[in-house]
């Protein structure tokens, strides 16, 4: 097997032969094989489909795998199904008498599912629906039973895809019953002696800053002055904890889902609506529960003091980015003052993150306008501005904060389980490469501590501000960086610059930050439960971040082809953003929309191959380049909404400037008699 001592591992008899039994994920292919993905296993284990024993794509499974004496590929077979990625799928119904059988739409093979006629809430025959796996017996050879939750509107395309990506990545559309039950119970109504209980804020200015469109007000800020000169500025957070309670079945809930799901139409939230949006949402007006941090600071930003613990707050008022951007830029407005201080002090706290490490990626976030049908009828290129950036300072603060007072808690001479923020060192695997690409534009870089690397990293992004290779060497940039997780061992946050840091304020729609206010409430009250499945939950919750971001990713994916359908046969300017050996992706300017430029639709110009060094597709008789970051001119000439896919066209240009950015000196060859078209949907 090639390892040893491996934590997933337990040896064990079955059937007179050695087996050893993992852990892993199941990933079923189109052609309905299976392969397990085991953590620190060289490679996966196969599993034909008799062998799944009720397994589903994506499930965390447990299987048994025979000895791999021969060399050849491990195989195994699934003994118990740990944690279902997904209960609820989308397909349409085959009627019988007085039962039904599912058909589900996932590309992945599955079985039909039973529907006693009990179940079918209203459906009919060929209905497109939702349901939902009720029984499984595992190894009895049974059809999964299950129920349909949803009939959906077979015209509603958009509809049906979202949920459709939410189901695929494992975000159930609906609350379980019981969940609804318990936050439907609970009053709207804050007791006196509740308050009392807390440091009461209701008297200082306190206001939210969040976007134009938003329901849920995690976070507050208050100000005062002191009598000697300095500002208590508090960061105040929803207290979410003191109404979803550990152990009920509104927290499982929460847990199972981790993390709200934002879509270009629509929002799956971690929590229900009267929670999320009336209970803990910090609404102008209204007198609300938090969980804050408090700090003494200078004029200069420095933190005197700091005080962690239960609040009270009356929000004076709701601003959003956009007329807070406005009150800083004109400098005038309501609460001008306060404004122009708290974004004075945000600056200086960036200014020291960045002088103190932290890597000065610039971030920008591209929005489709949409119709009251929810079609994209255009798109809004968002970038982070001051107004932003002052939320962002006083959030990091206080994730900082929090993490460094519980940093210091020990039990038994052992850290307390806490659920960190943690970001790796870029490895050197990818950071070597991408130092060779940078010093071809004159950048260099010291790697002999990651101080230095990051330093180095800054010093690029600043030199390259505004040059043709600006956009590639950040892409490339951020590709090289490891991904911020979930655990508890504390390794620190590389990007931030911080030694501590956890998610403290953003408990409406993240479920560490639950974590975390829970574990801050047992330090501060001393009174501290280690949670043994601390770094369990850590895991699940990272897991669950990384399937939002890739339902976040499809949803948007879909709504660029369906926007780019409007544009077919159209041609546009783009940006390079990946290479691979079958092709190259396209961004246009225009519509920030990525499409695949195939190899095959290259093959008439000239035999391009991919240079790994140059991050290019590099045709072998013109040296002609297709590097990330240049840019060329498309045509679109296919946009397959079943499959999320853009398939552009490269088209060439004779003007001698076009070859001149692509490094070419001589005249590239003539096109031939162009071929039909090869598409890349297969």
């Amino acid at each position: 097997m090639g390892r040893k001592n491996n934590k997933n591992t337990k040896k064990g008899k079955r059937k007179g032969s050695q087996k050893e039994t993992y852990k892993g994920r199941l990933e079923i292919t189109r052609s309905g094989m299976g392969f397990v993905i085991v953590e620190g296993l060289e490679s996966d284990v196969l599993v034909r489909p008799p062998d799944f024993n009720t397994a589903l794509n994506g499930d965390t499974v447990r299987i048994h795998v025979k000895p791999n004496r021969d060399g050849k590929r491990m195989q195994g077979e699934v003994v118990e199904v740990l944690e279902r990625k997904q209960l609820e799928f989308i397909g349409k119904l085959e009627m019988n008498k007085g039962f039904a059988f599912f058909v589900g739409d996932s590309k992945n093979r599955m079985p039909d599912i039973y529907i006693p006629e009990k179940n079918f809430n209203n459906a009919n025959e060929n209905d497109r629906v939702v349901v939902r796996i009720t029984e499984w017996e595992q190894g009895t050879g049974k059809r999964p039973v299950g129920e349909v939750v949803t009939v959906l509107a077979a015209e509603d395309a958009n509809d049906m895809a979202m949920k459709e990506i939410l189901l695929e990545n494992g975000f159930p559309l609906e609350f379980p019953e019981e969940a609804m039950e318990e936050a439907a119970r609970i009053s709207d109504v804050i007791p006196e002696a509740e308050i009392n209980k807390r440091r009461d804020f209701r008297n200082t200015l306190t206001f939210t800053i969040d976007p134009v469109d938003a329901k849920d007000f995690d976070d507050a800020l208050s100000i005062r002055v002191l009598k000697n000169g300095n500002y208590e500025i508090g960061v105040h957070i929803a207290d979410v904890g003191h109404y979803v309670e550990e152990g009920t079945a509104l927290d499982e809930a929460a847990y199972t889902k981790a993390t709200s799901v934002y879509l270009p139409d629509r929002v799956n939230p971690m929590l229900p609506e009267h929670i999320s949006n009336v209970l803990c949402s910090l609404r102008p007006h209204e007198d609300k529960l938090t969980f804050s941090a408090v700090f003494e600071m200078t004029p200069k930003g420095a933190v005197k003091k700091y005080w962690l613990g239960k609040t009270a707050i009356h929000s004076d008022h709701r601003f959003t980015y956009e007329e807070v951007q406005e009150i800083i830029e004109k400098q005038e407005g309501h609460l001008l003052d306060e404004i122009l201080l708290l974004n004075n002090i945000a600056q200086r706290l960036r200014k020291k993150r960045f002088d103190s490490g932290a890597i000065n990626f610039s971030s920008q976030e591209v929005r489709f306008k949409l119709d009251e049908t929810g079609k994209p009828i255009g798109v809004v290129v968002k970038e982070s501005k001051e107004s932003h950036q002052l939320i962002e300072e006083f959030m990091l603060l206080a994730n900082r904060y929090v993490a460094q007072h519980v940093s210091e808690i020990e039990i038994n001479k052992k850290p307390l389980p806490f659920p960190y923020r943690v970001h790796d060192l870029p490895s050197e695997e990818k950071l070597l490469p991408f130092m060779a690409f940078a010093r071809k534009f004159g950048h260099k870089f010291d790697m002999s501590s990651p101080e230095k690397i990051a330093e180095s990293f800054n010093q690029m992004l600043e030199d390259a501000q505004g040059k043709p290779e600006q956009h590639v060497l950040e892409q490339l940039g951020i590709r090289t960086m490891a991904k911020a997780v979930y655990t508890t061992e504390n390794i620190g946050h590389y990007g931030l610059g911080f030694e501590n840091y956890c998610h403290f304020t953003s408990p409406i729609r993240r479920y560490p930050d639950i974590l975390v206010h829970r574990v801050l409430l047992g330090v501060l009250r001393d009174n501290i439960k280690p949670d043994k499945k601390m770094e369990q939950k850590c895991k699940h919750s990272s897991e669950r971040e990384r399937a939002a971001m890739e339902a976040e990713r499809a949803a948007n994916k879909y709504k660029q082809v369906e926007y780019m359908q409007n544009f077919l046969g159209e041609e546009f300017e783009g940006v390079v953003s990946g290479v691979s050996a079958f092709g190259f992706w396209v961004e246009t300017v225009e519509h920030k929309c990525e499409g695949m430029v195939s190899i095959t639709t290259l093959s008439d110009y000239d035999d391009f191959r991919l240079v790994d060094t140059e991050y290019a597709l590099v045709g072998m008789r013109s040296r002609r380049k297709f590097r990330m970051g240049d840019k060329v001119r498309i045509k679109v000439v296919a946009a397959n909404l079943e499959k999320r896919q853009l398939d552009y066209e490269w088209v060439l240009s004779t003007t001698a400037e076009s070859f001149e950015n692509n490094n070419v000196v001589e005249e590239a060859p003539k096109k031939a008699k162009r071929k039909k078209k090869k598409s890349t949907e297969d």
